[in-house]
């Protein structure tokens, strides 16, 4: 398997990963919305979690495409 093939699989496990945490971020601000003020505070602190991890895997991912376009070019 070549360089090339492997950075396109990690590619797509990434943006996987980024989606499911974009979906999953997504569900928690709507719980959020339903759920009583003292519940609040655990639910945002996921949220800022989980915006973390998806910051952390848009670097990954911007990584990777600059060592992709650096094989391609």
């Amino acid at each position: 398997m070549s360089a090339l093939q492997r950075l396109q699989e990690k590619i797509l496990e990434l943006k996987e990963e980024y989606q499911s945490l974009k979906k999953e971020n997504i569900q928690l601000q709507n719980q959020l919305k339903d759920v009583d003020v003292g519940d609040t505070e655990s639910l945002k602190s996921e949220i800022a979690t989980l915006k973390e991890e998806q910051q952390q895997k848009d670097k990954e991912i911007d990584k990777i495409i600059q060592q992709v376009e650096a094989l391609l070019a």
